[in-house]
């Protein structure tokens, strides 16, 4: 019996593609690593409109120019920069990574590269083995974020900046969806610094809203938002933790984004929503579904992820719709807002 395949007939070429899928796969890291190497060069801001060779380039960001083209090598086969006969050029992806494009990723690159995720990456044999609970307190001593402020400042700007750029993809689509029409308050709950209400209060001119959020957080909100700012009439912003509380009445809580921690916690949040508000108000979840996702590798890898730094998670519509009922809430209602998010809305009994 042949025990090598005989790869010179066309069926044998086949079997080189699981092969290649695996060993590509299995140094996969290699890409953020290079990404976010890119990024903290500044690769994408020397870039302009036209092509750089590489030695130029390199001169101009004060760096290797052997290393720079391997380093632009692999992130080329990714799609991310060009290296054409007059030199490396931006594609639509590696635009992306500029600071200053209207749908930069810049931050959420790097939040999704921190060193702390590097650290963490390892122990997902154990979580697998013993569940994620704890993890992270076992590892650092405290909870993730209180961790990530104490110790990694940084880090925490990375993350509001971040959480920010993923505002800018999506709000408009999200301002589109909601019918605020015979709403006249609205709480954005964990909403950051308030790029999403300051969309939503633009988009409905009749409008009052409320950015709630961790102090370190709201002590640098929205230009809009804040005194002075186009929007500051009808804009207020307080200082909470919606796990201990929420501190203000509206006709509907939104939670953009935030309810992906695990199941005791999101319905803790959830119930915190249901005491502050009236009979008959809203509560509205805006997530990414990671069982109707059009980025299912995204989606699955974010899990996994959550599932590290805050024994959190990606929820599937099963399980979203399960704990808005836990928490007390009616469910009304699960709608997709295009191109990636998901609108799950439910009511406070009368």
């Amino acid at each position: 019996m042949a025990v090598v395949a005989n790869t010179s007939s066309g069926a044998g070429d086949h079997e080189i593609a699981p092969v290649t899928t695996l060993r590509e796969l299995a140094l996969a890291a290699a890409a953020p690593a290079a990404l976010r190497a890119a990024i903290r060069i500044g690769v994408a801001e020397a870039l302009g409109d036209t092509p750089v060779p590489v030695d130029r380039l390199a001169k101009k960001l004060e760096v290797d120019a052997g290393v720079l083209e391997r380093l632009l090598r692999n992130l080329s086969c990714y799609g991310i920069f060009a290296d054409t006969a007059d030199g490396v050029v931006h594609t639509s992806t590696s635009a992306l990574l500029h600071e200053e494009h209207p749908q930069s990723l810049k931050h959420w690159v790097l939040w999704v590269t921190e060193p702390w995720t590097w650290e963490l990456w390892p122990h997902l044999e154990h979580a697998v083995r013993q569940g994620g609970q704890g993890l992270f307190e076992d590892l650092y001593g405290s909870e993730f974020f209180a961790h990530l402020h104490k110790e990694w400042p940084e880090s925490t700007e990375v993350f509001n900046r971040s959480q920010t750029e993923l505002s800018r993809i999506t709000s408009a689509s999200i301002a589109n969806t909601l019918n605020l029409g015979d709403v006249k308050t609205i709480a954005d709950v964990g909403g950051g610094r308030g790029y999403n209400l300051a969309v939503l209060l633009e988009a409905n001119p009749h409008l009052e809203g409320v950015l709630v959020d961790l102090p370190a957080v709201v002590a640098n909100p929205d230009p809009r938002l804040r005194p002075g700012g186009a929007l500051a009439s009808r804009a207020r912003v307080m200082a909470g933790d919606c796990l201990e509380g929420i501190p203000v009445e509206a006709d509907v809580y939104l939670f953009k984004s935030i309810l992906e921690w695990d199941d005791e916690r999101t319905v803790t949040a959830l119930r915190n929503a249901v005491a502050a508000g009236r009979p008959g108000g809203k509560v509205l979840v805006i997530t990414n579904l990671v069982d109707d996702s059009p980025e299912v590798r995204y989606a699955t890898g974010i899990d996994l992820l959550f599932l590290l730094n805050t024994n959190g998670k990606r929820h599937t519509l099963k399980g979203i719709t399960r704990l808005v009922e836990r928490s007390g809430l009616r469910l009304e209602g699960v709608q997709p807002i295009k191109p990636l998010l998901h609108l799950v809305e439910a009511a406070i009994p009368r």
